[in-house]
């Protein structure tokens, strides 16, 4: 038994894959180069078309390379399903009401428009029409699954990858369902299946709404109640894996359950402990995607049609480039949004696979077709990060950063990370003890709205190292971060402490926990607005019931500063950074 437990495949594969997790998150973060060019590397060199080919020449490379590729799709597919129920986390039904003229506008002008050019190019060159079509739309998608961790969902970009990605995801059905309805076996039967998934999806999407607002607030207060985190994280499976399946089981896309289940919990008060116990998860399950994407590339056939595959590459890229940021421009984008958002859709997409497995199994491409795009596909996938970095350095050639407000870099002041309410309020402060700051917010209409009401703000992303760095961050007096995305808050912190150890960084935190996550990552100060709120509400009443200003307003800092040092304790703070000297007093903050 023993014997047999030691070379187990299912055992040698998870050790390849959690290996290629410890080599690839590490060294890829220290050269500041996105993980997922390494995970698609790893799939390269372990998978049946790089080592694995020696495998029975050499046996002892069967531990260090995936003996059932096919076996990690379940996982990869789970990984794609985590993170469309994490984008969820992000969203809200308001703000998705917001985005439907982007979704479903922009959206579908984006998809209808790449899909039928693609398609009428590759009928001009021979291919059959309902091979063409079935190209054209698969080469149309984008990469959920890459593109929105790179951009996020909060600026004008990740705002306008969001929309088209989520047409694409909702497109994915019927798409597959009319290639089915367009094989010569079964036209009937593909139009009465699309029809019966319609209705019947729509009852299951439905369901899940009703359900959901009532049911999940109830199941997430109870497990809060038990305070055991392993209930929790069982949950929040149970939610996002019940709603899968729930679309599943209808004919829809899973990751449609998936969307819905996390705009069900953003809804509550437990989305933000929710989105940290699902988070490392998420990583790892895409970390196997990406794998499995890297194993499905063959060097040697690429070698041997290099130059048929390099030219599909860049046209496809270049086409869809081209046609992403027209309609971005049509759609009143600026130019740096909508150059830097046409170069990061322009890959193909996981996604594109999957339609072209379809078109394949009904009888509308040749196999070899299939195979070639799909080497065009795993290719787009790999360089897509690449594309990220070359669609800002266009992004700033087409339309350079404004100029800095009230001075240039090398004044010393301080820089607000965002704009919004708590952002002003922040500057009214400075601007009362004449202290000098500049706002930095990626909401242009916000910067906008500032600069009107007499505010020294400017439009940059603060998760570019470029962008702070124009504003002169090496000299600011402090970097004080607004903003209300924990997750984002809590990595520019780690990146601000780690590129300048001695800056002084005041954080707006959630809550206690989070505020003791901000200072784990580096924070020198962290306000939680939950424990503010508290003291304002206790010295009011005080005041009001007669107690005298002086003992109040000494009580409210005495109570300020124990939960402080606890929330530090908390944070296990082993160390505070040496702070350059100046002149700005925190608490006035």
């Amino acid at each position: 038994m023993a014997g047999e437990i030691s070379h187990s495949p299912m055992l040698s594969d998870a050790l390849v894959i959690l290996g290629a997790a410890g080599l690839v998150i590490p060294i890829f973060t220290r050269f500041r180069i996105t993980p997922v060019i390494g995970f698609i590397l790893i799939g390269i060199a372990v998978g049946p078309f790089g080592l694995g080919k020696l495998v029975f020449e050499y046996p002892w490379l069967g531990h260090i390379t995936i003996s059932d590729p096919e076996g990690l799709e379940p996982f990869a597919e789970f990984g794609i399903i985590l993170l469309l129920f994490t984008i969820g986390l992000e969203l809200s039904f308001n703000r998705l009401w917001q985005l439907r003229r982007l979704v479903f506008g922009l959206g579908a002008m984006e998809l209808m428009t790449i899909g039928t050019s693609i398609a009428v190019v590759l009928s001009m060159m021979g291919q059959y029409w309902t091979g063409a079509m079935a190209l054209g739309f698969a080469l149309a998608f984008s990469s959920t699954a890459i593109v929105l961790p790179i951009s996020g969902t909060k600026s004008p970009v990740g705002r306008a990858a969001l929309s088209m990605l989520l047409f694409e995801d909702i497109m994915i059905v019927p798409i597959v369902f009319i290639l089915g309805a367009m094989a010569p076996y079964a036209q009937d039967e593909g139009w009465e299946g699309l029809v019966g998934t319609l209705w019947q999806g729509g009852l299951v999407v439905v369901a899940l709404l009703v359900l959901g607002r009532i049911a999940l607030p109830r199941l997430f207060a109870q497990a809060a109640r038990t305070k055991s985190p392993e209930l929790f994280l069982a949950a929040s499976l149970l939610v996002v894996m019940g709603a899968s399946l729930a679309t599943a089981a209808t004919g829809l896309s899973p990751i449609v359950g998936a969307l819905i289940a996390g705009l069900l919990i953003a809804e509550t008060e437990y989305h933000s402990e929710v989105e940290g116990i699902i988070d490392p998860f998420k990583g790892l399950a895409l970390g196997i995607f990406l794998i499995t994407v890297g194993m499905s590339i063959d060097l040697m056939t690429i070698w041997d049609n290099l130059g048929s595959i390099l030219l599909a590459v860049v046209l496809v890229l270049t086409f869809k480039a081209l046609v992403t940021g027209i309609l971005l421009r049509l759609m009143g984008a600026r130019r740096s949004t909508a150059a830097e958002t046409g170069v990061l859709m322009a890959s193909p997409s996981e996604t594109t696979l999957i339609v072209l497995a379809a078109a394949s199994s009904a009888l509308l491409i040749q196999p070899g077709t299939a195979q070639f795009w799909q080497i065009v596909t795993a290719i787009g996938l790999t360089v897509t990060p690449l594309l990220a970095r070359l669609g800002r350095v266009i992004a700033r050639r087409v339309e350079p950063a404004p100029e800095l407000p009230d001075g240039d870099a090398g004044e010393a002041r301080v820089i607000i990370v965002g704009s919004g309410r708590v952002g002003l309020l922040v500057a009214d402060m400075l601007d009362a003890h004449a202290k000098p700051y500049v706002a930095i917010d990626s909401d242009a209409d916000m910067i906008q709205w500032a600069k009107r009401r007499g505010y020294r703000a400017t439009f940059g992303d603060a998760a570019r190292g470029d962008a702070l760095a124009r504003l002169g961050i090496e000299n600011a007096l402090a970097v004080v971060l607004t903003m209300d995305e924990p997750v984002l808050a809590q990595r520019l912190v780690s990146k601000f402490r780690h590129t300048y150890p001695n800056l002084l960084i005041v954080a707006r935190a959630r809550d206690t926990e989070h505020a003791a996550a901000l200072y784990r990552a580096g924070a020198s100060h962290a306000v939680p607005e939950t424990l503010e709120s508290s003291l304002q509400l206790s010295e009011a009443v005080l005041v009001d019931i007669g107690v005298a200003m002086g003992p109040v307003i000494a009580s409210i800092h005495e109570k300020r500063d124990e939960y402080r040092a606890k929330i530090e304790q908390e944070g296990a703070l082993d160390y505070k950074p040496k702070l350059r000297t100046s002149t700005l007093e925190p608490e006035k903050l």
